[in-house]
């Protein structure tokens, strides 16, 4: 599941409105967050002016995006020219909650990639399957660097039968320097949590390019683009959106990554906070002063699901394989996520993951639950796949944020 839904309202419109309506429409929106809080207009009157003012510096209000939690979005570039430089790329890469499960040895010609499980998800992924995909997607940011770093890339996938958690050995060549599009995306691909604009469609040319970058045998794209199939997976992941809202252990584990103030967001560099979650200025502003509950949230998320994610998609996506417990497959599931979504940059589409349905297919499988999302998600997909990664796309109408990232001097193994 993806890192501040949990605040979610539904306060996207079709970008065609007049000053009129946007005013009205950012008027509802504090109506519907502060219900949805469960904040009365009145209680903000007691707060009083210093109180909100010290509420405001102390939660970060004033301060977004900035920090030691944020600098490595700007240290990652082709000038050193060695493999510290390329994991300074790779700690950018999308992952599952912003968990970050990634740990890394270098040396002059060869990074080692190896998972790091204590930075695992629990009851919200159970089989390691995100943990997985993540460590795939820091792999594809390695690659896709090296040439602008002069170095050539050779990933060789778990080449430890005794260490399972050694999921790669990258070999490096020295090579001219060559900068493309994609090395040119990393510092700014963004998950975009906003709702998309629903005058724009992703045309099928743009989507069979995308299907055209899966490599393997065993990785390959389903789109749910007709409005048919559209419906269908929405409301599957609504659905699927309630029942872990219903799931107290996956609440739990899901709630252990939020970070709520800026100073808990410096300390950890990772986790879920609000300012890349799509809201306004003034609703994430509200949600650093004004405490919200594991149930607000979880109310919120929902909310912003249903009203605005699913509703306002061009398209949603499926990354499928053949076997979705083979860590291979599902590292090349991410590689090919992350290639996907820096190819999106570059062409101006916003992507988001919507993972709830395979996550609850994961929780069904782990807890001995009665099969449910499984059996709905297969009649969508081609016989014989299995989804490891679903996901929406269509065009902006906001800015995406960053979200804080571990600097590669934290994660590099001595």
């Amino acid at each position: 599941m993806t890192p501040e839904k949990k605040a979610e309202t539904a306060l996207h419109g079709d970008g065609a409105h007049t000053d009129v309506q946007e005013k009205a429409g950012r008027a509802s929106t504090r109506r519907s967050f502060l219900k949805v809080a469960g904040i009365g207009a009145g209680s903000l009157l007691f707060v009083g002016a210093a109180g909100l003012t010290w509420r405001a510096v102390d939660g970060g209000v004033l301060a977004s995006g900035t920090g030691e939690a944020f600098a490595a979005w700007g240290e990652a570039g082709p000038e050193t020219h060695d493999a510290l430089g390329l994991v300074r790329t790779a700690v950018l890469a999308a992952n599952a909650h912003n968990a970050q499960p990634w740990q890394f040895r270098v040396s002059d010609n060869r990074i080692d990639v190896f998972a790091d499980t204590t930075r695992n998800l629990g009851a919200m992924d159970p089989l390691f399957r995100e943990l997985d995909v993540s460590l795939g997607c820091a792999i594809e940011n390695i690659v896709v660097a090296a040439p602008a770093n002069g170095k050539a890339a050779t990933v060789t996938l778990l080449p430890d039968p005794t260490d399972p958690t050694h999921v790669a050995r990258i070999d490096l060549h020295a090579v001219e320097a060559s900068v493309s599009p994609l090395f040119d995306a990393i510092t700014s691909r963004h998950t975009d949590r906003n709702g998309y604009d629903p005058a724009r469609r992703v045309g099928d040319a743009e989507l069979a390019r995308l299907s055209g970058l899966a490599d393997t045998m065993d990785t390959e794209l389903v789109w749910f683009s007709t409005p048919a199939e559209k419906d269908a997976f929405g409301a599957l992941t609504i659905r699927a959106t309630k029942a872990i809202i219903a799931d107290p252990e996956q609440v739990a584990d899901d709630a252990a990554w939020y970070r709520t103030d800026w100073h808990e967001i410096q300390a950890h560099k990772d986790g879920i906070t609000i300012d890349p979650s799509g809201q306004s200025e003034f609703i994430r502003a509200l949600s650093k002063i004004m405490p919200v509950s594991t149930a607000q949230n979880n109310a919120g998320w929902l909310a912003g699901t249903r009203d605005s994610q699913v509703p306002t998609a061009s398209a949603f996506g499926a990354i499928v394989v053949r076997d979705p417990l083979d860590t291979g497959q599902r590292l090349e599931a991410g590689r090919l996520w992350q290639r996907m979504h820096l190819a999106m940059t570059v062409d101006g589409v916003s992507a988001q993951p919507l993972c709830q349905v395979p996550e609850r297919i994961d929780r069904e499988s782990t807890a001995g639950l009665v099969p449910d999302f499984g059996p709905a998600l297969a009649a969508l997909l081609p016989a014989d796949r299995h989804a490891v990664m679903t996901f929406r796309i269509g065009y902006p109408t906001g800015k995406a944020l960053p979200s804080p990232r571990r600097p590669a001097r934290e994660v590099v193994l001595s």
